[in-house]
């Protein structure tokens, strides 16, 4: 990147209030690559572009491996003890998470996952879609039809939910396609919505579940109108960006995103 902010983003007491409400946000969730395999590499010239314009965090982290119970951090603050085991286990199917808190406050959110075989299917694995990456699909107070196919995300952006979380399927999300094919997947299905985003006080976050590294370093991005550009060095996990989504509607933090920090890199 050719530009620094030297004035790290600060986690006060008072964050919370700090962190701007965006009209709608997009989590879109990658898979199993360092900060090192992605920042600067030519295959990825839309997620590095994604860098320039946004906050890039290169002091970010998974929490644990496999897979599944970093989707399950980000997304409930809780993690399972099963890896990537079909159901999760260790985990109360009924426990807050962040579809849940957005619903009670009469909200709304929607999981998109590429290649699910029908909505609101409970299958653990079908071709190229494997469940430990959706883990909405883990509690029972998130309503089945919240669960649906990427083509069912909608032309019309203004039509999202308040929040959706978008994961590609395991071809498209790294895991098993290269670099290059996921960041062209990026490019052809989302740069609209990016660009829809920015000009729409819109909130897109980009991470990784996992990196294998001993640091588990994972690229974070966060790009909208209300972000303030740049890169960011305080360290930050799953749980700091679940905070920052709950603070963002003013919803209760779930699991360890009760003690994690809401980041506070906004203009």
């Amino acid at each position: 990147m050719s530009f620094v902010v030297l004035a790290a983003c600060l986690f006060p007491v008072s964050a919370a209030a700090r962190v701007p409400r965006p009209a709608h946000t997009i989590v879109i969730v990658e898979e199993n690559k360092t900060l090192a395999e992605i920042v600067g590499n030519q295959s990825a010239p839309f997620i590095n572009a994604l860098a320039k314009k946004g906050a890039l965090f290169t002091n970010a982290h998974g929490v644990t491996h496999p897979s599944l119970p970093n989707y399950l951090a980000l997304f409930a603050g809780v993690t399972n003890d099963n890896g990537d085991g079909c159901p999760a286990t260790g985990i109360s199917a009924n426990a807050p998470n962040l579809a849940s808190e957005l619903l009670a406050a009469h909200l709304t959110f929607i999981g998109y996952a590429e290649a699910l075989p029908s909505t609101g299917s409970p299958v653990c694995a079908a071709g190229t879609y494997a469940r430990k990456h959706a883990p909405w699909v883990a509690f029972s107070n998130v309503p089945a039809a919240d669960a649906r196919a990427f083509a069912a995300l909608p032309s019309l952006y203004d039509l999202l939910p308040t929040v959706a979380f978008v994961v590609p399927d395991v071809d498209d999300d790294m895991h098993d396609g290269t670099i290059a094919q996921g960041d062209a997947w990026l490019r052809m299905r989302l740069a609209p919505l990016v660009t829809w985003a920015n000009a729409h006080d819109s909130l897109v976050v980009l991470t990784w579940d996992e990196g294998y590294d001993a640091a588990n370093s994972i690229p974070t991005i966060v790009f909208g109108p209300m972000v303030r550009p740049g890169r960011y060095g305080e360290r930050i996990d799953h749980y700091d960006v679940l905070r920052t989504l709950e603070d963002a509607y003013h919803l209760r933090p779930t699991g360890k995103a009760g003690i994690a920090r809401p980041l506070t890199c906004w203009r």
